[in-house]
């Protein structure tokens, strides 16, 4: 049954499995909002296939996914994630859905083909497909306003990401390009 739900994937069938990477690199504002720290990560990352979802004439496949990031030579994480990657092949889309535990939610989406090996997505505040919602304290202090990535499959056992997290903080006049990468191995 699994590999028949990982044949209707998409550009997503190479991601299903556990990954880790340990060459992280997190740029976000520090505690002082208008000093940056660089954050070198590693990072495990489960993306678990399930059943269609039958939207009356959409049918989407996907992934359920959680992800924890460590900061190098620490024991607690300092970044979690949970969501779903979804792919609909009628429409070429892929989607990322995920919570963020310090209030923010976000639907990406982009137009793929169905064996992409790189694809880009993306969400942008104010949008009523593929965006941003965030709870009233980051609304006022540090708005998300965009959210890019990039997805690149190297092989069946490795990928990378690149995303640029764009924060409207409180008090600045230009947008702060909190950005995130790694590459992940198959585990």
């Amino acid at each position: 049954m699994k590999q028949e739900l990982i044949a209707n994937l998409g550009p997503l069938a190479p991601l299903a499995g556990s990954w880790e990477g340990d060459k992280g690199d997190d740029i976000a504002p520090d505690e002082n909002p208008r000093d940056i720290e660089n954050n070198k990560y590693r990072e495990r990352l489960v993306l678990e296939p399930f059943l269609p979802v039958n939207n009356h004439a959409q049918t989407l496949y996907g992934l359920r996914y959680s992800t924890m990031a460590w900061r190098l030579g620490a024991e607690d994480p300092f970044h979690e994630e949970l969501g779903y990657w979804l792919w609909d092949p009628a429409e070429k889309q892929v989607l990322r859905c995920f919570i963020v535990p310090r209030g923010v939610t976000v639907i990406a989406g982009g137009t793929v083909e169905p064996g992409a090996q790189e694809f880009q997505l993306a969400a942008r505040v104010g949008s009523e497909t593929y965006g941003i919602c965030s709870n009233q304290f980051l609304e006022r202090e540090f708005k998300t306003i965009r959210y890019d990535l990039k997805v690149t499959i190297h092989n069946e056992n490795s990928f990378s990401y690149d995303e640029d997290t764009q924060l409207q903080i409180k008090g600045q006049g230009e947008p702060f390009h909190h950005t995130d990468k790694n590459t992940l191995n198959r585990i």
